[in-house]
């Protein structure tokens, strides 16, 4: 048991997994103080205060804080709006044009496009015969 724990540990996409959680996690804090310390004052200053934390609304002594769950959205829209930019330019500068390298068909292949052509003409002769009925 302990000897199929430690092959799924050291599996490539395990690994590869904690990697990008761990980064993400990093991103998303760098995430987030974008969205805080530059975004959210910049639009502040066009559109105001950005803060719904006060709504409020109680229902039988239970106080719903509709707020800070709008303030959330915008957060979360924010950082979806960043990331989204954010990945447009890295795959600006990882595209790299690949010239495809003309391929060889394989015999299969040109067998295929044999069988291919043969009905083709098969079906071409039928329609004549029908049409000259």
């Amino acid at each position: 048991m302990i000897k199929e724990f430690k092959e799924f540990i050291l599996r490539g996409n395990v690994v590869d997994l904690a990697v990008g959680v761990i980064i993400g996690s990093a991103f998303t804090a760098i995430v987030k103080s974008l969205t805080d310390n530059l975004i959210s004052p910049m639009l502040g200053i066009f559109l105001g205060k950005i803060d719904f934390s006060q709504v409020v609304f109680s229902v039988a002594g239970a106080e719903f804080k509709v707020g800070l769950f709008i303030n959330a959205i915008i957060n979360f829209l924010i950082i979806a709006f960043v990331i989204f930019i954010m990945v447009k330019i890295i795959n600006k500068f990882l595209r790299t044009e690949k010239e495809e390298e003309p391929t060889t068909p394989s015999n299969e292949e040109l067998y295929l496009k044999e069988i291919r052509d043969l009905l083709s003409e098969q079906q071409i002769q039928s329609d004549k015969n029908e049409t000259n009925l």
